[in-house]
């Protein structure tokens, strides 16, 4: 079990790296003037790559957590309230995984409508939800 907890952690330790960054180069490509062509598709190449990257680490991230939980019963049973609020934070960054791809088409089809600021603010929401879900872990406050 330790292994599997061992990679589980690795996994969404670099899963959340790609959320915490991606969001960076949306606020780097809404600040790209019009004419800047080239530096607008050199950070969309970066973003579309960081994107099937982050994909990719959250597939194992989510398949070790799900054996831990299933396979070897943590959080399972009376008296394990904080893994239903794990599971709710870990909808959540489902969704904001699922945004982060939305926002991307959005900037491949040049359709962003919001400015950099909107995005800084973004940025900030896997942090929250990470630290959440790490002091849900740990101190198993319910």
């Amino acid at each position: 079990m330790l292994w599997v907890k061992a990679f589980h952690i690795v996994f969404i330790a670099s899963w959340f790296a790609g959320l915490f960054y991606l969001p960076r180069i949306f606020v780097n490509l809404a600040m790209v003037p019009p004419e800047s062509v080239a530096e607008r598709e050199r950070l969309l190449l970066m973003a579309r790559k960081l994107m099937r990257f982050t994909h990719l680490l959250a597939v194992p991230a989510l398949v070790l957590g799900l054996w831990l939980w299933l396979g070897y019963g943590i959080g399972l049973g009376s008296g394990n309230g904080w893994m239903h609020a794990k599971l709710l934070v870990v909808v959540l960054i489902l969704a904001y995984h699922h945004i982060c791809a939305r926002l991307l088409g959005r900037f491949e089809r040049n359709e962003n409508r919001r400015g950099h600021v909107w995005y800084r603010w973004f940025n900030e929401a896997p942090v929250v939800m990470m630290v959440i879900a790490v002091l849900l872990v740990v101190l198993k406050p319910f």
